[in-house]
């Protein structure tokens, strides 16, 4: 298992906390997160690595920071049940030594976003041979047919992107709820990019997303990745921690 933190020099005023929902299945190394931990651990933060759903948990990162003021980054798609009820409470049971826990906006609302997907779906399209204008663009979330908030970050994210006029179109589909990728696709006339909007390398980001594009059997649409793994993202949590810093 890769280390619980990454860490240069001594102890700093300030750790990060990536948290993640994480993977227990035997073949599931969580390696996105621990890489962006890497990539942050080399501009001096302290930084740990908590999940959820896997190891090291939640408790058991925070645990291992030593920092008296701790920020929480949620590498989390939207601010649904796992970032905004679970693990606020995994987090205030964990706080045992009564630090500063902050929690910072999630993946998903990340303001920076946008430029990020839209920089990983025009790499992908330009290393197909596809003209990016000519491009459609479907992100690929995961829906809930009880809660809103996956449809609604993917819909801003949506528009925030389109705004910049890079792709032809930009669309939405879900895996929970309607439109399908299927249905979504059936609209494309032309070339199309499947950017998936899953924060981690679980099972929706790893295995359906690739799978459900590669289904459609079309040449022409191709899968640009998860945006969690996508460059710039470490990026992103740095100018994130940097800002609350300033506060």
């Amino acid at each position: 298992m890769p280390p619980v933190i990454e860490q240069t020099g001594a102890a700093s005023r300030v750790a990060l906390l990536l948290a993640a929902h994480g993977e227990r299945r035997p073949d599931a190394d969580n390696g996105g997160v621990f890489r962006i931990a890497q990539a942050l651990a080399g501009r001096g933060l302290e930084v740990a690595v908590g999940f959820i759903s896997g190891a090291p948990t939640i408790r058991e990162a925070l645990q291992t920071l030593v920092a008296d003021r701790v920020l929480v980054y949620p590498l989390f798609a939207s601010n649904g049940y796992f970032t905004r009820d679970r693990l606020v409470q995994i987090l205030d049971e964990a706080n045992d030594a009564g630090r500063s826990v902050e929690m910072l906006t999630p993946l998903g609302l990340d303001p920076g976003l946008p430029s990020v997907v839209m920089q990983q779906a025009r790499g992908a399209a330009q290393e197909h041979g596809l003209a990016p204008g000519a491009c459609t663009m479907i992100l690929l979330a995961h829906g809930s047919q009880r809660n809103p908030a996956s449809r609604q970050s993917t819909e801003e994210l949506a528009r925030a992107i389109e705004r910049h006029g890079v792709f032809r179109k930009v669309e939405v589909a879900f895996l929970e709820e309607q439109p399908s990728l299927d249905d979504a696709a059936a609209a494309v006339a032309g070339p199309g990019v499947v950017v998936g909007v899953f924060s981690g390398e679980g099972l929706h980001g790893a295995r359906d997303a690739p799978g459900l594009v590669a289904r459609l059997g079309r040449s022409e649409i191709v899968f640009a990745g998860i945006m969690g793994t996508a460059p710039g993202i470490a990026e992103l949590v740095a100018q994130a921690v940097a800002a609350r810093q300033a506060t």
